[in-house]
């Protein structure tokens, strides 16, 4: 029987092509939102490229104690109109690029909804952008409950999910455990992502930006791109 590999990631709004790439190459991808939010992390903001550089899109959210609560309890701040301005801040920056309806085809059901909670809103447009980029990986979210911490974590996603090689961020060499892994019989990968230089809109090109920016400016040739083939 073939193995299964597998990665895992806690949710990010308009996530970079890194993770994209990273779960491209994997037969299941767990959606990891029962580890605590990140204090300046991308759960709920990400870059798009402007005629004036890069700029922030950013959901708000009910930060009241926000550290130690799990990214699957926070709230949105909806009292803010912050769809309307993602929405409108995406047609000035992209509306001359050349897959602009393309992308805002798949995109519009995001900022025509309603969501209260960050997580919901991070899985929505996750799988839309899995289906734009054509990419068959398995979705996993809330499958199971983990247990442990950091590579702990890791391993026990691994066990439970029967993973016998796992894709780790390049980050996770700084944690990985690598001897428990061996015990278990779990190969181990660490990306090493090469950031594709692809046409872009406004001047010099400006890597790490959120998926978006490809696609508007790439479409339906955004995933051959992304992978670097």
């Amino acid at each position: 029987m073939m193995g299964l590999t597998l990665t895992a990631h806690q949710p990010m709004y308009l996530p970079w092509l890194g993770l994209f790439d990273k779960i491209a190459r994997a037969d299941v991808f767990v959606y990891l939102d029962s580890v605590p939010m990140e204090s300046s992390g991308y759960e709920n903001r990400n870059k798009i490229c402007t005629a004036h550089g890069w700029q922030w899109l950013t959901v708000p959210v009910l930060r009241q104690g926000y550290q130690d609560r799990p990214i699957s309890t926070i709230e949105i701040n909806n009292d803010i109109p912050w769809q309307r301005k993602h929405l409108r801040s995406l047609e000035h920056a992209y509306r001359h690029a050349e897959y602009f309806s393309w992308t805002m085809n798949g995109l519009v059901g995001i900022y025509e909804q309603r969501f209260d909670l960050l997580t919901v809103l991070n899985a929505h447009q996750m799988l839309v952008f899995l289906a734009m980029l054509k990419i068959p990986t398995v979705f996993s979210w809330s499958a199971h409950t983990y247990e442990g911490h950091k590579s702990d974590l890791v391993l026990d996603i691994c066990k439970k999910h029967g993973a016998t090689r796992f894709i780790f961020g390049a980050k996770g060499r700084d944690y990985a455990k690598v001897e428990d892994f061996e015990r278990e019989g779990i190969e181990l990968e660490f990306q090493e992502y090469v950031h594709p230089v692809y046409p872009q809109l406004h001047g010099e090109f400006l890597p790490n930006m959120s998926v978006v920016d490809l696609l508007m400016n790439c479409g339906p040739k955004s995933l051959e791109i992304l992978v670097n083939k």
